[in-house]
């Protein structure tokens, strides 16, 4: 196992300690070492709800055979970022993103993987990630915003956009736009509505 660099031998004493301080028994040190990389974030609808998730495929990892291991890295929401500076940081988030998670797999030497993204520049930047350090992996998406529902109809974030040029038109009233804000985006999930991230 790739994992045996940092569990097996003299020299590495001092790695085993520390893997003990995380709570790993000596019993488990023939597992082997999974990454659950986990992109979660409060400022990111479409990640607001991984942690749970990463929970779950921590608990599915462990009673598999392996040790999982959660580690993090960034997301941006190009829904929130857009329309400002901010957009700028969006693409170059992907390759960060990308780069951290080798970074971090690499350096401690994990077995395998199982990669928690959604949304437009992580899963992407996660695929990278993956193409470049080939070895298991596993990826478990959030998965997709439910439509929200105004006056009997389905609406998402489209809707929104329409909507603004209809209050600029002068076709629907600020409070009409409001109301449709309140229940466009009902949860988390990747964006509802045919974007990149879908």
């Amino acid at each position: 196992m790739r994992s045996d660099v940092i569990k097996v031998g003299l020299e590495k004493a001092g790695h085993r300690a520390l893997l003990k301080s995380l709570g790993v028994v000596r019993e488990e040190l023939d597992k082997p070492l999974i990454a659950v990389v986990n992109s979660f974030s409060e400022i990111v609808a479409g990640h607001v709800h991984l942690r749970r998730l990463a929970e779950a495929v921590k608990q599915g990892v462990y009673a598999a055979g392996g040790i999982p291991f959660e580690v993090n890295t960034i997301a941006v929401c190009d829904g929130l970022a857009m329309g400002h500076e901010g957009m700028c940081y969006s693409l170059p988030s992907r390759d960060v993103i990308a780069d951290s998670v080798e970074l971090v797999v690499e350096a401690h030497r994990f077995d395998g993987m199982v990669l928690l993204p959604n949304c437009d520049k992580i899963t992407p930047g996660m695929l990278m990630a993956t193409a470049r350090l080939n070895i298991p992996s596993i990826f478990v998406t959030g998965g997709p915003m439910l439509s929200g529902s105004y006056k009997g109809r389905r609406v998402g974030l489209a809707s929104i956009i329409e909507a603004v040029g209809q209050v600029r038109a002068g076709k629907l009233s600020t409070e009409e736009l409001e109301k449709l804000e309140d229940c466009a985006c009902p949860g988390p999930g990747s964006c509802n509505g045919m974007f990149t991230a879908n």
